[in-house]
């Protein structure tokens, strides 16, 4: 099998991915308006001179919209061949681009999903099941 592409780490996003080496999901998090955002980033995008914290997700939210690649784009996802790219509205806010474990032909708008973590190479990645499935 192919080695999975890896994200660039840097000093912004090291706390994310710190984390879900622990499976735990964070995002940032504006000390003025308590809105959080994801992608990580030095500033608020909601009020840039405000202090910002990182918080833990509860790992739920619902798809707003999916894609199923058919197509091999990068050689590590080969073998997954048909594959999902989802996009995911967090209950906290955020919404973040991942997979959804399972069928591809079970996912719909609106499906509750909760976060899991897959080892891809040197990082454990979020990915999203639904949220009944064990």
């Amino acid at each position: 099998m192919a080695d999975m592409p890896q994200p660039a780490i840097d000093p912004w996003n090291k706390p994310f991915w710190d984390a879900c080496e622990q499976e735990k999901l964070v995002v940032q998090r504006c000390g003025e308006t308590g809105k959080a955002w994801f992608p990580p980033s030095p500033v608020s995008p909601y009020a840039p001179a405000a202090e910002w914290d990182w918080m833990e997700c509860s790992g739920e939210g619902e798809v707003l919209s999916w894609v199923v690649f058919h197509q091999k784009y990068f050689a590590g996802f080969a073998e997954r061949l048909p594959y999902n790219c989802a996009l995911i509205k967090l209950d906290e806010g955020p919404l973040l681009v991942s997979n959804i474990d399972g069928s591809n032909d079970a996912i719909s708008i609106g499906q509750k999903v909760r976060v899991l973590f897959e080892r891809r190479g040197d990082v454990n990645v979020p990915i999203f099941t639904a949220a009944g499935r064990s």
